[in-house]
């Protein structure tokens, strides 16, 4: 198995100085003592705890790059040359019906109260990073004109620079949360919709009252950790003041800011930042159906939960609590993904990665089915990034996982597409993007046809949404042809059958017939018929 590489990355902006190190530790195989840098264990000597964290924090996303033994690269798709199921209900099948343009790519979910999304992929949560924050107009409204669900992450109120607390300590106003849900909300067209996610400290501050109250919010999403992967989700401080205001709203602030050896370490800038931590959740059967009921009682006709790589344990918890408690969504994340606020080797080294975390989601979906009881819908989410990888994770999941859910994956055409639009106000378009034009009609293919289904609405709609729009119509194209490539013209009729797989231990581990064997008996009756 190839592993990533321990003690240097360019996550934690270290390195190596010998080309030959020991495969295990990552220590260089001649370690001289005078040494000039910079591997993880010379540069922690004296930055300590800076190094778990991935850099320049708040300005970048970072993905775990360990390679497990299988993952979805392990699975090939079928293609048939007869069929065509999902069509319209009398529409004749043939050549010139069963054209790939014509694939319906719509998915949804839910109990009682359908979503529906044009494409069966939504946001990852952007909550309380940096990143996040200067980001959110451009995938927010991205999701919003594409058709798909916007997640609204963890402690949004809580590190809201404005946040006006009442004498109970909760939310009375929060200006960052307001614009957030506003912003997609100005061009939802009623595909999708905008989740808030809870987690500890949220839940303390009353963050889903608020959002209840003031935004007539229809749903919300319970979240198990995986901010942080399972210590919940940080941020870095950059000032001794900032950390001393979150420290007073009861989040964990490490180093201690209130301790006179850290405050004055900050100011003879040996400490750079402070760090804002969430608490650890702990769940049990009881609490969980109690605090639905409780969201249920404020008014939320939705309820979602996302969960993280946790053990098999906890997976078969969130799936049975979930089908009791009646959730109209269930997201598993598994390792590694990546995320903007997790320790480098946490992201790494922790929880099933998430091909293993589908395949005992599949088994105990199938247990509890069996005992006549229904499932949420389920969605995948780690490490996904394109169209074929979400193609096997639904017919993987089938019937049960009804979209993906993708972090970095929208991330980074809100990002390209914001700093494309920065870079034509400067003049200073690099060469890969100044190959296909100068100006914005040239440059975005999908510009000509927002212009003029928006009209004058369209000079609101910032360059990283037509981004996240461009990508979301490739996606759609590319799984449409997939799609039509084996013979399924929904989503809703796409089977295991349709994936195979490529070695004897992927199939082993997924349930899903070897490529020898897939179709092998169909195959010798015709032959023999």
């Amino acid at each position: 198995m190839n592993l990533r590489q321990p003690n240097a990355n360019e996550a934690t902006g270290t390195v190596n100085r010998s080309r030959d190190v020991v495969p295990m530790s990552g220590i260089c195989t001649r370690c001289l003592d005078g040494c000039k840098g910079s591997c993880e264990s010379w540069l922690s000597s004296f930055r300590g705890r800076e190094v778990l964290y991935p850099i320049p924090f708040g300005g970048m996303t970072a993905g775990a790059n360990k390679n497990y033994p299988i993952d979805y690269s392990h699975l090939n798709i079928q293609g048939y040359a007869v069929g065509a199921k999902g069509l319209p209900i009398g529409s004749e099948i043939g050549p010139d019906t069963a054209v790939f343009s014509k694939v319906n790519t719509e998915t949804e979910y839910g109990w009682s109260k359908i979503v529906k999304m044009r494409i069966p992929i939504f946001t990852g949560a952007l909550g309380s990073t940096e990143i996040a924050r200067v980001n959110w107009e451009h995938v927010a409204i991205g999701a919003a004109i594409s058709g798909i669900t916007c997640v609204c992450g963890e402690n949004v109120c809580g590190v809201d620079p404005d946040l006006e607390l009442d004498v109970k300590g909760k939310v009375r106003k929060s200006p960052e949360m307001d614009r957030r849900i506003e912003i997609y909300r100005k061009f939802s067209e009623g595909y999708g919709e905008m989740l808030v996610q809870l987690n500890v400290e949220d839940t303390r501050l009353g963050t889903a009252e608020y959002v209840a109250s003031k935004h007539n919010l229809e749903t919300i999403e319970l979240k198990w950790g995986q901010g942080a992967k399972s210590i919940g989700g940080e941020v870095k401080v950059p000032t001794l003041e900032r950390a001393l205001e979150l420290k007073k709203r009861g989040y964990i602030v490490l180093p201690d800011p209130t301790l006179p050896e850290y405050a004055n370490a900050f100011k003879a800038g040996s400490i750079k930042e402070f760090e804002r931590h969430s608490r650890l959740g702990f769940i049990t059967k009881e609490t969980f159906l109690e605090e639905i009921n409780r969201l249920r009682d404020i008014g939320f006709k939705r309820i979602t939960l996302k969960t993280g790589a946790y053990s098999a344990v906890e997976l078969a918890m969130a799936i049975r609590y979930g089908a009791e408690a009646k959730i109209d969504l269930l997201t598993i994340d598994g390792a590694s993904g990546g995320t903007g606020m997790s320790p480098w080797p946490m992201m790494n080294e922790w929880g099933i990665p998430t091909f293993y975390l589908q395949a005992l989601m599949y088994d105990f979906c199938e247990q509890l089915t069996k005992r006549g009881m229904r499932v949420p819908c389920i969605a995948m989410a780690g490490g996904f990034s394109d169209e074929p990888n979400v193609f096997k994770a639904i017919a993987m999941g089938s019937p049960y996982v009804k979209a993906v859910c993708m972090g970095r994956g929208l991330m980074i055409p809100a990002m390209v597409g914001k700093n494309i639009g920065m870079w034509l106000k400067e003049g200073v378009l690099p060469k890969t993007v100044s190959k296909y034009g100068n100006t914005m009609e040239q440059i975005f293919v999908c510009y000509e046809e927002l212009k003029q289904k928006y009209g004058e609405r369209f000079k609101e709609i910032p360059t990283g949404a037509i981004g996240v729009y461009s990508y979301t119509q490739k996606f759609k194209t590319g799984l449409q042809q997939i799609m039509s490539g084996t013979r399924n013209f929904a989503l809703s009729t796409i089977s295991r059958n349709d994936i195979m797989a490529l070695t004897d231990e992927s199939a082993k581990i997924s349930g899903i017939s070897y490529v020898m064997d897939a179709y092998h008996r169909e195959a010798i009756s015709i032959l023999l018929d």
